[in-house]
């Protein structure tokens, strides 16, 4: 895998968790700690980091692991790092069983095979064989190595043009999935504490925008996991928890128009679901059992600039701001704010509403 995989990884991903880490060392992106960011974080009642160790280029990076190193601590990887930066021994889980149960190739060796989507492995240069443009198929990156979320799924409609995505240039292989036509698409989020017992933090609904990539997170209210899913789903996170895995994860499932009961997609880290839900957990446990949704808004302009716009809105209350990222902060080329939100209150529609006008008005 290029090496330009683990800088997105290493930072615009790593300054997630900052929003909720409290007192625990977090090696944080510097693009994560801008102060208008950390401002607007602490007003919103969220137990940011106090110990946030940035960095600002790759160089940078290995420095803070060879510090918290020094300093006795023990890493938490979310995505695989190179073991010449971050030694198993020193882990909490190993860069090799991190890699291998984020890639989607390794679903068949968690999951029972009735809940199994029809899926095949298939080397590059056989790809065109596999995905022919008169059927539907979805693409997916079969990799142990770190992505950072850049090697999105790829979603074919029968007689739309082929397209094939970016990562097929840079993978040796990767998984063809059977299309399927989903009723509903949930996200179960868990988690593996200390003790290994994996256990069920909440369930989202998952919105999908029309190229098949994940949107953002609906929290309260959401349709019942039927009980045989989520009993796998436990189980899964369980048999993960009994190879060495420790942390959050969130499993991807849904339920067809046929009535089928399906695991799309195991993603053992901290993910775009996690710290929305985590942060409501924390500032506005009421809103649990209310309509939320997520969203993230994406700008050329400086992420202060981008949160002056939204005061009148977070004074209006209903919104909340869960982290960010400003690439101005750092060495990366591509000048970039992320932002990252709750949306919430007592009429789904109206968050649907809200949450729908704030991605028209700033995604740039």
């Amino acid at each position: 895998m290029p090496s330009s995989r683990h800088r997105i990884t290493r930072d615009v991903l790593s300054a997630r968790p900052l929003a909720v880490a409290a007192g625990t060392p977090v090696i944080s992106s510097a693009g994560g700690t801008e102060p208008n960011l950390i401002a607007t974080l602490l007003d919103g009642g969220l137990p940011v980091g106090t110990d946030a160790r940035e960095f600002r280029t790759e160089a940078e990076f290995a420095t803070r692991v060879s510090e918290a190193l020094s300093d006795g601590l023990r890493l938490s990887m979310e995505y695989p790092q190179p073991a010449g930066v971050s030694p198993d021994e020193r882990s909490v889980k190993s860069a090799e069983l991190v890699g291998y149960l984020n890639n989607k190739a390794s679903i068949s060796t968690f999951v029972e095979p009735r809940f199994q989507a029809r899926r095949q492995i298939v080397a590059i240069g056989e790809l065109a064989e596999a995905t022919p443009a008169e059927k539907s198929w979805v693409l997916k990156a079969a990799t142990n190595a770190a992505h950072g979320a850049s090697l999105d799924v790829y979603l074919h409609r029968a007689g739309d043009l082929v397209t094939l995505p970016a990562f097929t240039g840079v993978l040796s292989e990767v998984v063809v999935e059977e299309y399927l036509n989903i009723h509903r698409n949930w996200g179960v989020q868990l988690y593996v504490a200390a003790d290994g017992k994996a256990r069920l933090l909440a369930v989202t609904d998952q919105r999908i925008d029309a190229h098949g990539v994940y949107a953002g997170a609906r929290f309260g209210l959401v349709v019942p996991l039927p009980a045989d899913l989520l009993t796998e789903c436990l189980a899964i996170a369980q048999r993960a928890a009994d190879v060495g895995y420790r942390g959050m994860c969130s499993l991807d499932c849904a339920q067809t128009h046929d009535g089928r009961l399906v695991m799309l997609d195991l993603n053992f880290r901290i993910t775009s679901g996690s710290i929305p839900l985590l942060a409501l957990h924390t500032v506005r446990p009421d809103a649990l059992d209310r309509p939320s949704e997520s969203t993230k808004l994406t700008t050329t302009a400086p992420i202060a600039a981008l949160l002056a716009a939204l005061r009148p809105a977070l004074h209006r209350g209903g919104l909340l701001v869960t982290g960010g990222h400003d690439t101005r902060r750092t060495d990366n080329p591509v000048k970039q704010a992320t932002l990252h939100l709750i949306v919430f209150g007592d009429d789904p529609g109206d968050v649907t509403t809200r949450r729908s006008a704030l991605e028209a008005m700033y995604n740039r």
